[in-house]
């Protein structure tokens, strides 16, 4: 067997040992990219090769997996893995998360303990030089903090479908207790609790810095049924929530190119034009957040639609303004 289709094979087992309900046929394919008919070939040969491999009824269709997950040689993590899982949890730190770092650098501790000595002994010298040749480029702007115990308590309450309570504060507010059907949590410029109200139903945002109390409480206060947290962070082009909009901007010749290399929103479309720009159109909301972001791009970017959208970068461009009068007076 050549060794491409070697490494589709064993790359196949694996996905087949880290699923707990089983790879239909097409789901082979799709997930190593290869046809129906090879996806076949490898699922007997793996079948043939891995004795605790099992096929699994899920009528209408079959599934296969492989009971117990595969052994040490078969699993072992290279350096570059290794080095994504040191970074991963040294971004966290740095950022000042230090209870989900922990969480990454207690896994990696697992990982080498679960490897082999020899196996290890031969990791670590790469895994050293690449950990020295790359770092983490520490960014300016707010440093999200979630108290460990906060963290704990609302993922119990996450996994109860129990109702939360906490006392939320927002500046220039009276602080407000709260009870809410947690739906998930998000993690970026800061942390936030994804709830339902509790009285209205409404799915809405907190922010965890500013919440205190917080403690899982008696009842069953599942999410809205139809609720995706992926659907529900998608709308938005940073983290808050509002009206969602249809936005247009175009980028001109000098940026274009890099504007075509930015993940601006799931449901972008780029657009070419004749004179060398692109116009980047995409739903969502979050105006305000990405005012915010469009200043860095300076004057390569016009705004097509919404006029919301001129408006709220208007007011920010008359605060901002505003700011720089008073400092030079």
């Amino acid at each position: 067997m050549r060794h491409d289709k070697a490494v589709l094979l064993i790359e196949l087992a694996r996905r087949m040992a880290a699923s707990a309900e089983g790879l239909t046929l097409d789901e082979m394919a799709q997930e190593t990219g290869v046809g129906r008919r090879t996806a076949e070939r490898m699922r007997d040969a793996v079948l043939m090769l891995f004795p605790l491999a099992e096929e699994v009824s899920d009528p209408p269709t079959k599934r296969w997996r492989i009971r117990g997950g595969l052994n040490g040689f078969e699993q072992a993590p290279t350096a570059t893995e290794m080095l994504e899982l040191t970074k991963a949890a040294q971004v966290l730190r740095t950022a000042g998360e230090p209870a989900r770092a922990a969480a990454l650098e207690g896994l990696e501790r697992k990982v080498k303990a679960a490897m082999r000595s020899t196996t290890l002994n031969r990791l670590a010298p790469d895994l050293e030089a690449l950990v020295r040749a790359e770092t983490i480029a520490v960014q300016a702007g707010p440093r999200p903090t979630a108290d460990e115990a906060m963290l704990a308590e609302i993922r119990n309450a996450l996994l109860a479908q129990s109702p939360l309570g906490f006392l939320y504060s927002r500046p220039g507010a009276e602080p407000r207790r709260r009870s809410v059907a947690p739906c998930g949590l998000m993690f970026g410029r800061a942390n936030y609790l994804v709830a339902a109200d509790r009285e209205t139903a409404k799915v809405q945002t907190f922010r965890l810095d500013r919440m205190s109390g917080v403690e899982a409480q008696d009842g069953h206060a599942p999410p809205p049924a139809d609720f995706d947290l992926g659907a529900f962070a998608s709308q938005s082009f940073g983290i808050y929530q509002d009206q969602i909009e249809d936005v247009a901007l175009r980028i001109s010749p000098q940026g274009a190119d890099e504007a075509r290399g930015w993940r601006w929103h799931p449901t972008q479309v780029l657009e070419d034009q004749a004179d060398g720009s692109v116009v980047v159109r995409f739903r969502a909301s979050g105006m305000r957040e990405l005012a915010w972001h469009l200043f860095t791009w300076g004057d390569q970017v016009e705004i097509l639609a919404p006029d919301r959208l001129k408006t709220v970068m208007a007011e920010e461009l008359a605060a901002a303004r505003r700011a720089l009068d008073r400092s030079r007076s």
